[in-house]
């Protein structure tokens, strides 16, 4: 099976002292992996309301080798690792150049949860929200 892969940039302010992508930059260039799909695919097909609203819950972020800036774009893939009624996990592979042969330097998972911006709260996934879910990420079912 496969994931949702998409490929994002470094920039050469996300550079530290040592030419590696620093490690608050790299949650950043997590965040812009999974919004075109949260947020641009979702809207697209009336499901609005992730981008209205949803809040990172937990993140883990585990390094294998530096992600180096270079001017390339990064490979990131996407899975759906839980799906729950009111918060879903993604789990990230973030390779160090744009193919799947270049090496996983990066291993990251969000936990994410629908938000109630007018009430002030978190919300259950609707049903059509969780099989967007289901459909567009590959991975684990709820």
């Amino acid at each position: 099976m496969g994931e949702y892969v998409t490929l994002v940039r470094p920039r050469w302010s996300d550079m530290d002292a040592f030419g590696h992508v620093n490690h608050a930059n790299m949650v950043t260039l997590l965040e812009e992996a999974r919004v075109p799909l949260l947020f641009d695919d979702a809207s697209a097909e009336g499901l609005g309301d992730f981008a209205r609203g949803i809040v990172v819950v937990r993140l883990s972020v585990d390094y294998r080798s530096p992600v180096v800036v270079n001017g390339h774009d990064i490979r990131v893939e996407i899975t759906l690792n839980e799906l729950k009624m009111a918060s879903f996990t993604l789990g990230y592979r973030v390779h160090n150049g744009p193919s799947e042969r270049d090496k996983v330097a990066v291993v990251a998972s969000t936990t994410l949860a629908p938000y109630d911006l007018a009430a002030a709260r978190p919300r259950r996934l609707t049903a059509a929200e969780r099989d967007f879910l289901g459909s567009r990420i590959p991975g684990a079912e709820s």
